[in-house]
C-alpha cells in the first residue's frame, strides 16, 4: 500500500509539474502551461471559461543546429508572482496607467543539449503577454533564429480584420472576412505599393483583430520589439492555427542572438466588450519605464504643413525640372530654372506660419525643402540626401526667425528614401542642424526598397536602425515621427520622444484612389494598439480634382467624420492636413480643430464595434474640458450615448458638429450641422451618423447668458 501511495503521489506531482495554471487578477482569464509528451512547451488560454487559445506549441527553430529549442524539455524551476503599480505617461489618453498582472516564469532544461530556456507569462485583466528568455549559459551563446514557432490555435473560424502579411509595407486597406477566407482574398487584399514583399497566401500582420461567433474579441500583437525581427502570423487554415513568422534579412535569417537575451512579448488581448480592447494599455505595460530622465522637452503638437498640396499634386517636392539626375555637392542648383510648383519656398512657408500663428497651432511641417528630390526615389541611390542643404528658394535662417517671431515651431522632414546607411552617416549632423535652427521634432520617412539592397523594412537589422534613430534623437532632445517604419509596439513608454508613427494606410491614400470609408473604424483596434498614428486628418475638400485637375481621387469621408478623427485616432501629434484656403471656406467647422486638445487626463470609450463605429469622450489635460467624437462605417446608424462622464452638478454647453440628414461620404460629404444645447451628466444623445460620417462635440461650462438662451438636450 505504501508503494502504491508513493507512486500515486509521484505521478500526481509530475502532472502538476507538467501542467500549471495562472489566473488574471480578476480571475476571468486562465492560462495553462504544460509540457507535452515529447517535451514541447505548450500553453492555452480561456476567458470566462470559454476557450480563446487552444493548446498551442512554443519554441524556436535554430539555423545549423542539430537540436533546436523546440522539444525534449523538462521543467526545472517555476516561479509565480504578482505586480501592481500605477505610472504616469509623459503624454497619453489617460493621466495614470495601472500595471497589474500575475506572472509565471518557467525554466526549462533541454536534456540532450543541457540548454536552458525561460518562458515568462504575464496575465493581465485584459490579456496575456509572454516571451522567451535566453539566460547566460555555456551551451547557448551566439545563435541564429531560423524561425520562431510560436502558435496561437484559434477555437473557431473567427471573423478577422486583417491586412496581408508583408515584409515591407503595412499600407493596405483592411479586409473583413472569416479566417477560412483569407487564402482566397489574399491577392485582392494586396494593392500596389512602392515597396512590398509578400510571403504567404495566408500570412497576415499584427495587430490582428478578431471576433468570435459568441462575441469574444481577440487581438494578437507583440510588445517591446527590440533587437528582434518583426512578427507576422501565418495561418494553417485547415486547423485555424496561427504561427509566428519573423521578417527575414537579405540572407533569409530571422535573427542573430547573443545570450543573455529575450524575444519581444507575444500578446493576446481578450474581452467580451470591444471598448476594453481600445482602452487597454497592456502593450505599454509590457515595455520598460522611460529611459529619458528629463522629459520636459517632450510636448504634444498640433500642426499644419506644406504636405497635402504635394500629396495631391498641386505642388511638387522637387525644385527644378531641368535635371533628370542630380549629385549632391556637384549639381549647381543656382543655375537651374525653378519649376514654379515647388511647395517648400520661403514665401509659401511663411503663409503657413501665419496661418498657424493666427489659429493657435504649435508647428509647421515643411517637406521638399532640401536638395535631392529630383531623382530621390526608385534608383537604389545611396547618397540621396544630406539633410542640411536647402534649395535656393528655402531660406532656413529667415524661416527660423520668422517662425520664432510668431511663436511657431518648425518641424523638420527627413526623407531617407530607405537609404538607411546614408541616414546613419548624416544623423548627428542633421540633428545638430535641427537644434541650431529651432526644430524640436522630425518627421522621418523610409519610402522605397531598403538600402542595403535585399534588406526588408521589418527585419532585425532595420528594426535596430529605427530604434537607433529614436535613441540618437533623444540625445539631442528631438521628438520623432517615423513614417514607413516598423509598426509600434508600446516602445513610446520607454522612449516617449517617439510621439508618432505612420506604419499603416494614412490619409495620403485618400489622394491615391481613396481608402474604405470604414478604415478609421478598424485602425484603433489594430494599428493603434501599439502606439499613436500620425494619420493626418482634417480634410475638408473631398474632390481632389479641385486642387489638381489630374487627380480624380475622392476622400471617402464626411467633414464631421474628419473632425471626429481628432478624438478616435488618438495621437499626441495631430495635423490639420488640408490647405488653409479650404479651412477658410468652412470656418465654423474648422473651429473644432482649433479647439480640440491633443493630450488627455481621461478617456471613456462609449461605443465600439470594429469595422462599424467608435465613440470616445476625452478630458483635456490640465483644463478639464471634455470633447467627444464618433466615426462611422459603411452604413448609416444612430449613435446613442450618455454624458455620464461629465462632472455631476455642472451644466455644460455642448457644441455638436454632426452630419446633415442627407450627408454621405461619396455624394454629399460637406453637409454638416452645428448646434449648441445645454447638457449635464444625466443627459443622453441620439445622433445620426452618415455612411463614412460621424460627429464631434466640445463641452464648455455654461455661463449665465447661455443658461438663459440655449435649450436643454
Amino acid at each position: 500500500m505504501k508503494k502504491l501511495f508513493f507512486l500515486a503521489f509521484f505521478l500526481g506531482s509530475l502532472m502538476i509539474a507538467q501542467a500549471q495554471q495562472l489566473k488574471s487578477p480578476d480571475g476571468k482569464l486562465n492560462m495553462t502551461f504544460s509540457v507535452l509528451g515529447d517535451g514541447t512547451p505548450s500553453y492555452s488560454l480561456t476567458y470566462k471559461n470559454k476557450v480563446v487559445v487552444k493548446p498551442s506549441k512554443l519554441g524556436l527553430e535554430l539555423k545549423n543546429d542539430k537540436k533546436s529549442l523546440l522539444n525534449d524539455f523538462t521543467i526545472v524551476d517555476s516561479k509565480t508572482s504578482s505586480f501592481d503599480e500605477s505610472w504616469n505617461p509623459v503624454w497619453g489618453e489617460v493621466k495614470t496607467i495601472r500595471n497589474q498582472y500575475n506572472e509565471f516564469a518557467v525554466t526549462l532544461n533541454q536534456k540532450e543539449t543541457e540548454r536552458q530556456l525561460i518562458i515568462r507569462f504575464r496575465l493581465f485583466n485584459d490579456g496575456l503577454g509572454f516571451r522567451y528568455e535566453f539566460p547566460s549559459q555555456k551551451n547557448l551563446t551566439y545563435f541564429t533564429i531560423k524561425e520562431e514557432k510560436t502558435q496561437f490555435a484559434m477555437a473557431g473560424d473567427h471573423t478577422a480584420f486583417w491586412i496581408a502579411g508583408d515584409y515591407d509595407t503595412q499600407e493596405y486597406d483592411y479586409t473583413t472576412s472569416r479566417l477560412s477566407e483569407i487564402r482566397e482574398l489574399a491577392t485582392k487584399a494586396r494593392t500596389e505599393n512602392l515597396s512590398q514583399t509578400s510571403f504567404s497566401p495566408t500570412g497576415v500582420q499584427t495587430s490582428l483583430m478578431m471576433k468570435t461567433s459568441d462575441g469574444i474579441y481577440i487581438n494578437l500583437h507583440e510588445a517591446a520589439l527590440i533587437n528582434y525581427a518583426c512578427m507576422h502570423l501565418n495561418l494553417d487554415d485547415k486547423n485555424m492555427i496561427f504561427e509566428s513568422w519573423l521578417t527575414p534579412d537579405m540572407k533569409g535569417d530571422k535573427g542573430y542572438m547573443q545570450a543573455p537575451a529575450q524575444s519581444p512579448w507575444r500578446t493576446v488581448m481578450v474581452s467580451d466588450d470591444a471598448r476594453n480592447i481600445l482602452a487597454s494599455k497592456m502593450n505599454y505595460n509590457l515595455n520598460e519605464p522611460s529611459k529619458i530622465a528629463n522629459t520636459s522637452w517632450i510636448k504634444p503638437v498640433k500642426y499644419v504643413g506644406v504636405w497635402w498640396e504635394m500629396i495631391t499634386g498641386k505642388s511638387s517636392w522637387a525644385y527644378t525640372n531641368d535635371y533628370p539626375t542630380v549629385e549632391l555637392g556637384i549639381t549647381d542648383y543656382s543655375k537651374a530654372k525653378p519649376n514654379g510648383t515647388h511647395g517648400a519656398n520661403t514665401a509659401n512657408v511663411k503663409k503657413y506660419i501665419d496661418f498657424a500663428a493666427k489659429n493657435g497651432f504649435d508647428g509647421v511641417l515643411v517637406e521638399g525643402w532640401n536638395e535631392g528630390w529630383e531623382d530621390w526615389y526608385g534608383h537604389s541611390k545611396d547618397y540621396v540626401f544630406d539633410f542640411v542643404t536647402p534649395y535656393p528658394d528655402f531660406n532656413v535662417k529667415e524661416i527660423h526667425a520668422y517662425a520664432k517671431s510668431k511663436n511657431v515651431k518648425m518641424i523638420m522632414h527627413h526623407e531617407t528614401s530607405a537609404s538607411v546607411r546614408n541616414y546613419e552617416r548624416h544623423m548627428d549632423k542633421a540633428y545638430q542642424f535641427m537644434k541650431d535652427n529651432g526644430y524640436d521634432a522630425v518627421k522621418s520617412g523610409y519610402v522605397g526598397d531598403i538600402l542595403p539592397r535585399g534588406e526588408n523594412h521589418y527585419s532585425q537589422w532595420i528594426v535596430n536602425h529605427y530604434q537607433y534613430a529614436i535613441e540618437k534623437a533623444a540625445e539631442y532632445q528631438i521628438m520623432v515621427n517615423a513614417h514607413e517604419a516598423v509598426r509600434p509596439t508600446g516602445i513610446a513608454r520607454t522612449y516617449p520622444n517617439l510621439i508618432g508613427n505612420e506604419a499603416a494606410r494614412g490619409t495620403e491614400y485618400q489622394s491615391f484612389g481613396g481608402s474604405k470609408p470604414n478604415h478609421v473604424t478598424v485602425l484603433p483596434f489594430t494599428r493603434l494598439i501599439g502606439g499613436p498614428m500620425d494619420y493626418t486628418p482634417g480634410i475638408f475638400e473631398m474632390d481632389l480634382s479641385k486642387l489638381n485637375p489630374s487627380n480624380t481621387s475622392h476622400v471617402n469621408s464626411t467633414i464631421a467624420n474628419q473632425l471626429a478623427l481628432y478624438l478616435t485616432m488618438y495621437s499626441p501629434l495631430q495635423m490639420a492636413a488640408d490647405l488653409p484656403e479650404n479651412y477658410d471656406r468652412f470656418p465654423d467647422a474648422f473651429q473644432f480643430i482649433k479647439d480640440v486638445a491633443v493630450d488627455w487626463d481621461d478617456s471613456k470609450y462609449l461605443e465600439a464595434e470594429p469595422g462599424q463605429y467608435i465613440t470616445v469622450a476625452r478630458k483635456a489635460k490640465g483644463t478639464g474640458q471634455w470633447f467627444a467624437g464618433n466615426v462611422n462605417g459603411d452604413a448609416a446608424r444612430t449613435s446613442k450615448i450618455s454624458f455620464s462622464f461629465l462632472d455631476a452638478g455642472k451644466t455644460y454647453v455642448a457644441t455638436i458638429y454632426a452630419d446633415a440628414k442627407d450627408a454621405h461620404y461619396k455624394t454629399n460629404p460637406q453637409a454638416y450641422t452645428i448646434r449648441k444645447v445645454l447638457v449635464n451628466s444625466k443627459s443622453k444623445l441620439a445622433q445620426l451618423s452618415a455612411p463614412g460620417g460621424g460627429y464631434a462635440i466640445s463641452f464648455t461650462v455654461a455661463g449665465k447668458e447661455e443658461m438663459k438662451t440655449l435649450k436643454r438636450l
